[in-house]
């Protein structure tokens, strides 16, 4: 979707307003701009809610700006850093590629050319964005969807996933190829045994 139309009003539902007292109270009194981020995050999480697409709108902004007696300008500059607010609106399932050079080599081309065939073809459901790295090296290619992450992809294995989400089952996130968390293709190849200690405290 581009060139949304901002809207000209935006305030907390009920379940955001639930949440902001809590989110303040971790910060010290006079400190409540450290509270920035994680209200950005209820806006575009009530956002979705309500509208069916995660995004921050501008007026949005301004309203978290005064719940935390900030300039507007300082909510813009956060908003306009983090890949993690959208300043547009995005579809039920946004699709985030990492095509950094870990994710590159080991084929997440192929996870991006499957991505832009599902958005081509069910963009009523899926939007794309590419990412600089997330955090995830160990298990590349990887793809974020949403809030959560799939990982150890090529091409069909992307196209299953998707398909996946597209019929209203989507998979538990994680590796698609059954690896537990970050070891090894095909399980442990060492420290098979218990770990035991010796005199000196030291593991053997």
């Amino acid at each position: 979707m581009t060139d949304p139309i901002q809207p000209d009003h935006f305030a907390f539902d009920e379940v955001s307003e639930a949440n902001i007292p809590g989110i303040i109270a971790k910060y010290p009194e006079g400190r409540q701009a450290s509270a920035v981020m994680p209200l950005l995050d209820l806006v575009q999480r009530q956002m979705a809610r309500t509208t069916g697409h995660a995004w921050v709108p501008t007026v949005a902004m301004d309203v978290v700006a005064a719940r935390l007696g900030m300039p507007p300008i300082r909510v813009y500059e956060v908003a306009t850093f983090y890949t993690m607010f959208h300043l547009q609106p995005v579809q039920k399932f946004h699709l985030q590629v990492c095509t950094t050079t870990p994710c590159w080599l080991r084929g997440s081309d192929d996870v991006r050319d499957a991505c832009t065939r599902a958005v081509a073809a069910h963009g009523d459901l899926f939007s794309i964005e590419e990412l600089e790295c997330v955090g995830a090296c160990v298990n590349a290619p990887v793809l974020v969807i949403n809030d959560d992450y799939y990982e150890d992809l090529d091409g069909e294995r992307t196209e299953a996933l998707l398909t996946a989400f597209r019929e209203g089952h989507p998979p538990k996130p994680g590796s698609t190829i059954g690896r537990q968390n970050s070891a090894p293709e095909g399980g442990r190849t060492t420290l098979f045994g218990d770990v035991t200690r010796n005199a000196t405290g030291a593991e053997s």
